[in-house]
């Protein structure tokens, strides 16, 4: 699990719950389980509908990556293309098969099976390019899901809030009910507008953060593996690589 994605969301909910406390509410009126059927039944079916199945899936999928997913040391990438650049100099390229049980990486094993099979650094650079393009506009799509359901949450709390005041003004036979009613009803904006500003919007530009950095940590894997098919120097490769790490 992700520390800072935990630790960000508990604060932003202690900010909201203790402020109401401090301010004189009860914890209790802000748990009001239709509007929470409303607000997130809502904005989940209404993803639902905007996405094809294939992305409204991957955003779901994102969820999780933003939450505990693997993440990308740049360093420990080039310290790795440095130690089978060595390999390969001193025991020929076909000692890298040893290499392609150690990672689980889809991408990477794609790179070093193109090496051990003898493949051209220019080939390796267009089927990896290829893949890494792909991928990385398949997940910013899944991306924009989640943030498009930031924009969905807050309508469905109104949608929740006018619902229960219709409910509340059907039963005006009840006059001691209404300040306590009217107040019920309003829940469901604060569900509404506080996923989607709260959790929903930083989920989503958090994931395409996570996305870029993916995508330049593989870019830096992609010179590198073409960098050892064509045998170029470790040096001149390290340093190649070195602009990676800013």
């Amino acid at each position: 699990m992700d520390p800072m994605t935990i630790l960000g969301i508990l604060v932003a909910l202690g900010a909201v719950v203790g402020g109401h406390y401090l301010d004189g509410g009860l914890l209790t009126e802000l748990v009001n389980l239709p509007a929470a059927v409303i607000v997130f039944g809502g904005t989940l079916a209404a993803a639902a509908v905007q996405s094809p199945k294939e992305e409204f899936s991957r955003a779901l999928r994102l969820l999780g990556w933003a939450f505990g997913g693997r993440r990308y040391n740049f360093e420990n990438g080039i310290d790795l293309l440095m130690s089978w650049c060595t390999l390969v100099r001193r025991d020929g390229i076909l000692a890298l098969e040893k290499e392609i049980e150690k990672h689980s990486d889809s991408f990477v094993l794609n790179g070093l099976q193109m090496l051990v099979d003898g493949k051209s650094s220019e080939a390796i650079r267009n089927s990896l390019g290829t893949e890494l393009v792909t991928v990385e506009q398949n997940d910013l799509r899944g991306a924009k899901v989640i943030e498009s359901m930031g924009g969905y949450a807050p309508t469905l709390g109104i949608i929740g809030a006018v619902l229960g005041l219709i409910h509340v003004m059907g039963n005006l036979k009840s006059p001691e009910d209404l300040g306590s009613g009217i107040a019920l009803a309003f829940v469901a904006t604060v569900y509404g507008v506080g996923i989607a500003n709260l959790l929903l919007i930083p989920i989503a530009n958090k994931i395409k953060g996570l996305i870029m950095t993916r995508y330049n940590y593989q870019e830096m894997m992609l010179e590198g593996m073409a960098a050892i098919a064509q045998g170029q120097n470790p040096r001149v490769i390290q340093q190649r690589l070195q602009g990676y790490m800013s």
